[in-house]
């Protein structure tokens, strides 16, 4: 009898440090965020990172990956969520496979945009003029990432506008400002794929070619897209992803720059916007 009522005990303590256990653990689960490594997902990303460490308390794990790898990240639950979803036509096709298993909060940044760019110097001012101008350009449209959207647009545009004496090369994000600067610096013609808000605009005097086929899409919005269950397991991440937005294009432009400047560090940027802007980042916690 004596040692049943022991073993008792013993279980109701085993009991009670599970459950305490248990509880810990729900309290500090680490957030899992995806990102594609443009300079505005990764200003985004962080900031959402330091927001949800030195506010919040939680562990935060960010992963740049390729954009199919991001969405399909979010859609199995392997993430919680991203700040980097093009829509709706960047990332419409990854959208659609995985629509029915994550929850898309609406946009952090309006303006946003898709194009090919050239220097201001640059004599043309559309698409539709490239072919005839294309050793002047070397017969090369730099690129970025083989699996980001606008590359697919832009195999489209070389389709639509018939640029049969053009070649698209893929790179990155880095390559293609790398070309650009490198360029700009010969006064070289060049036209690469780019889009807004990025850094690039607000160090080079530049401009977007007209499309006037369409092709490349109009104005893009950057959402925040989360896990299905999400709000259920987490609902304080869930309300701050939530209400989390810029409160315009200039506003990411501003923190991208800083992230452009010699020994500079995304995350330690981020804890300076935070702390810059008090009432707005409070205003993500309400």
């Amino acid at each position: 009898m004596k040692h049943g009522k022991l073993f008792q005990i013993f279980l109701g303590l085993a009991a009670v440090l599970l459950l305490t256990a248990g509880t810990v653990s729900a309290q500090n689960k680490t957030v899992r965020l995806a990102y594609v490594e443009w300079d505005c997902a990764a200003a985004s990303t962080h900031l959402v990172q330091a927001v949800l460490q030195e506010k919040m308390g939680y562990d935060v794990e960010i992963l740049p990956v390729a954009a199919a790898a991001m969405w399909q990240a979010v859609g199995t639950g392997n993430v919680d969520g991203m700040v980097t979803a093009w829509l709706p036509v960047t990332h419409a096709d990854y959208y659609e496979r995985v629509k029915d298993d994550v929850q898309d909060l609406g946009p952090i940044v309006g303006g946003a945009r898709l194009g090919w760019v050239v220097p201001s110097y640059v004599t043309i001012d559309s698409i539709a003029e490239v072919n005839e101008h294309a050793d002047k350009f070397n017969r090369r449209i730099i690129g970025i990432d083989p699996g980001a959207g606008l590359m697919r647009l832009s195999e489209e545009a070389l389709q639509e506008y018939r640029l049969d004496r053009m070649n698209l090369i893929e790179g990155s994000d880095a390559t293609m400002t790398a070309a650009l600067s490198n360029a700009i610096d010969r006064n070289d013609w060049i036209v690469v794929t780019g889009w807004s808000p990025h850094w690039k605009f607000g160090v080079w005097d530049l401009k977007y070619l007209e499309d006037p086929k369409g092709v490349l899409g109009g104005e893009e919005r950057i959402h925040t897209v989360v896990r299905n269950g999400l709000e259920e397991d987490m609902p304080e991440v869930y309300n701050f992803l939530n209400n989390f937005h810029w409160k315009d294009p200039n506003q990411l432009q501003m923190v991208m720059a800083w992230n452009q400047e010699p020994g500079s560090d995304r995350y330690e940027n981020a804890k300076r916007f935070i702390e810059e802007n008090e009432e707005q980042v409070k205003s993500w916690l309400e």
